[in-house]
């Protein structure tokens, strides 16, 4: 992969929420700062990279943030990247993924994960109606962001693929890489819910790019799932807890770089 090292692991950085959403209390300079604290964490224990992401946002806006979301992540991605010297992600949900490209783009970081990139389905958020790969590549181009990289999920989580029924994995994969991904993600039915091993080899069936890992790692299954992906996104078992929504936990992301036969920094 261009943007991470082989096997790479990539730890969540989940901000506390964003202004003018409903679970909003900090301001921003507190929000970078904590986020600081997560990513100084994950650094310090062997990971890879850290992907910042606003998942206390709840609930989402489908597609379109308003400018505060984006001024805000902003910040607090820059922060990250002056603190840490590893490859930064951005995502801002719910598929978002132009505003993602420009919080990058603005901050120095090297990757987005993005949703939606290809074909339709239904989420909680509500339906992702048009594919946004044309729109996302014309963006990037635009604003000559060319540099970033685009991880896309496949059939991803906490959505209904009905639409797509007659679509499987293999050939999702193959239109992402079609598209222009740069790598494809692979993930359970929710957020911290297993990956299956049978989609990560589906996935690798229909394309050369990639393929990520992205919900449901934990320490004891990280072994089996790098013999099959070229990287692991981990939130939920690396957090006090076992909690998206609760800090990094220093022991737990020590115990999942410990299980990938690595060394802490």
């Amino acid at each position: 992969m261009n943007h991470l090292p082989p096997r790479a692991l990539v730890g969540m950085v989940h901000l506390a929420a964003l202004p003018g959403t409903p679970r909003h209390r900090h301001p921003v300079d507190r929000i970078a700062e904590l986020a600081v604290r997560d990513a100084t964490v994950l650094v310090r224990a062997g990971f890879d990279a850290v992907l910042v992401e606003n998942m206390s946002d709840v609930p989402y806006l489908p597609r379109d943030v308003g400018p505060e979301i984006v001024a805000a992540m902003t910040a607090a991605v820059a922060a990250v990247r002056s603190a840490v010297r590893v490859p930064i992600g951005v995502q801002v949900l719910a598929g978002a993924n132009r505003a993602a490209m420009a919080v990058a783009h603005a901050s120095g970081a090297s990757f987005i994960r993005a949703e939606g990139f290809v074909f339709a389905s239904v989420a909680d958020e509500g339906l992702l109606a048009e594919a946004d790969a044309g729109p996302l590549l014309r963006y990037r181009r635009a604003i000559g962001a060319d540099g970033i990289g685009i991880f896309c999920d496949i059939k991803k989580k906490h959505s209904s693929h009905a639409l797509t029924a007659d679509v499987n994995l293999a050939e999702t994969a193959g239109a992402a890489a079609f598209c222009g991904a740069d790598a494809v993600v692979v993930t359970g039915r929710t957020t911290g819910a297993a990956t299956a091993i049978d989609d990560l080899r589906a996935a690798r069936a229909g394309t050369a790019l990639p393929v990520m890992v992205g919900s449901g790692a934990t320490a004891a299954s990280l072994p089996t799932l790098l013999a099959h992906a070229d990287a692991v996104i981990v939130g939920s078992s690396i957090k006090s807890g076992g909690r998206w929504d609760r800090p990094v936990d220093a022991r737990r992301a020590r115990a999942f770089v410990k299980a990938a036969g690595r060394r802490r920094r």
